[in-house]
């Protein structure tokens, strides 16, 4: 075998691969997020610009709580400018958190507004602090 043969055979294998495959066009980001707890129940804040409601996609299974946000499109340009910085990369965002016992599952609530995701966990009532009645022997 030449090496013209190999390097064409090469190039056949990586184009069967890459028709085979599902292309891939954006990346994925872990989106920042505060996390606030209180007595009651815990917050969570995400970062998520790009993402509304109908392009966002929470999941829980057993204690996993998976978060995926599709981003439509880039961020319009400023007519006559072009982008010098971004904070932020173009790309869809999935973070996933384990959540313990503690957290009553079926009232956690999810709203979105503005690219910000805010999640909220009630804790269990059996979690919440509760005061013991004493009584006399």
């Amino acid at each position: 075998m030449t090496t013209e043969t190999v390097e064409k055979e090469k190039t056949n294998l990586t184009l069967a691969t890459e028709e085979s495959e599902p292309k891939r066009q954006k990346k994925v980001f872990a989106p920042r997020a505060d996390i606030f707890e209180s007595k009651e129940q815990i917050v969570v804040l995400a970062d998520m610009p790009g993402v509304n409601q109908n392009s966002l996609d929470i999941t829980l299974e057993r204690n996993v709580l998976t978060i995926h946000g599709v981003t439509q499109s880039r961020p319009a340009a400023l007519d006559g400018y072009k982008l010098s910085y971004a904070e932020y990369g173009y790309g869809d965002f999935r973070r996933v958190f384990t959540l313990s016992s503690e957290i009553d599952r079926d009232g956690i609530e999810a709203t979105v507004k503005d690219g910000v995701l805010k999640l909220v966990l009630p804790k269990s009532p059996r979690a919440l602090p509760r005061k013991i009645p004493i009584t006399a022997d």
